[in-house]
């Protein structure tokens, strides 16, 4: 496995190493024979968000998230991640992808804290690259703030990604929220009503919905919350809070709805309390692949 030094001589030296990698890449369907999906979430440093768990920096370190990233993607029943290029490129020559799913995030343009951070511009990847280089799809945040004119743009950029990336045959992830602003910032609302209402209208963006899969937070009344659409659907995690076993019991409960595909996890995964990685993407894929079991004891073993 190449360290960050070895990246960076790379880079400088061989540039076209990357696209050669994209191209000669091993594949694999987008979901095995269960048709779930753990996939590790790394695109938050694209958007300037860096904290986890009240440490404002704790992405700064592309070495440690490499590290971090590299152990998840080596453990067993983790199908692939989701990235910008800076960090699916250094994943690629460091050998890390071979029969990894690879979903490029495409808005990272809303950073956090800006006042443009609703007018999410699609700077990241693009429908054409993804489909160039040979990933497996494309995500797009979709906030959805109704006092807030940069919505517009983001409703109609994600709806032309979503029809671009259907005509590639490759999925289109979308992870839509109803949004508003106040006192700090930007707040999705997450309560039942609000998560149903955002599902509804990102379901319907595109010319398409064959290949749309949603990306959604796991929220309370949830099984009527995913009655609003027949579109597959991943959970996220989010920004880690409390205790991590009380994260793990409500990804097993939200899991064993008929709509629910699998897990979308970054934070929670990739920086746990008790900074084992491998640990708890086990329990994760424990959860998505093997129906749970006794996260106690996993947790603790």
């Amino acid at each position: 496995m190449k360290d960050a030094a070895e990246l960076t001589a790379l880079r400088a030296r061989e540039p076209g190493l990357i696209g050669r990698g994209w191209q000669k890449r091993s594949r694999r369907p987008l979901t095995g024979d269960d048709d779930r999906l753990l996939i590790i979430a790394a695109d938050h440093p694209g958007r300037g968000a860096l904290g986890v768990r009240g440490d404002a920096g704790a992405m700064a370190s592309r070495t440690e998230l490499l590290d971090r990233l590299a152990t998840a993607l080596s453990r067993p029943g983790v199908d692939g991640v989701l990235g910008t290029a800076d960090l699916l490129d250094d994943l690629l020559l460091m050998g890390a992808l071979d029969d990894r799913v690879a979903i490029g995030s495409m808005n990272r343009g809303g950073l956090q804290g800006a006042v443009f951070e609703l007018d999410d511009r699609f700077t990241a990847y693009t429908p054409q690259a993804i489909a160039a280089q040979g990933l497996e799809g494309g995500k797009a945040l979709t906030r959805i703030c109704l006092d807030d004119p940069g919505t517009a743009a983001t409703l109609e950029a994600a709806a032309a990604a979503v029809t671009s990336l259907a005509e590639y045959g490759l999925m289109a992830l979308l992870e839509p929220f109803m949004s508003v602003h106040d006192a700090d910032g930007v707040r999705n609302l997450l309560d039942p009503d609000s998560v149903t209402k955002s599902i509804q209208i990102a379901a319907a963006l595109g010319a398409t919905s064959a290949y749309t899969w949603l990306k959604l937070p796991v929220v309370d009344d949830l099984e009527r919350v995913l009655d609003a659409t027949t579109l597959p659907t991943l959970l996220l995690g989010g920004d880690p809070r409390g205790d991590p076993h009380d994260t793990y019991a409500a990804w097993a409960d939200a899991l064993r709805l008929p709509a629910v595909h699998g897990l979308v996890v970054g934070r929670a995964l990739l920086y746990p309390p008790d900074g084992d990685v491998a640990a708890a993407v086990d329990i994760a894929a424990g959860l998505v692949h093997r129906g749970g079991g006794d996260i106690t004891s996993r947790a603790s073993g």
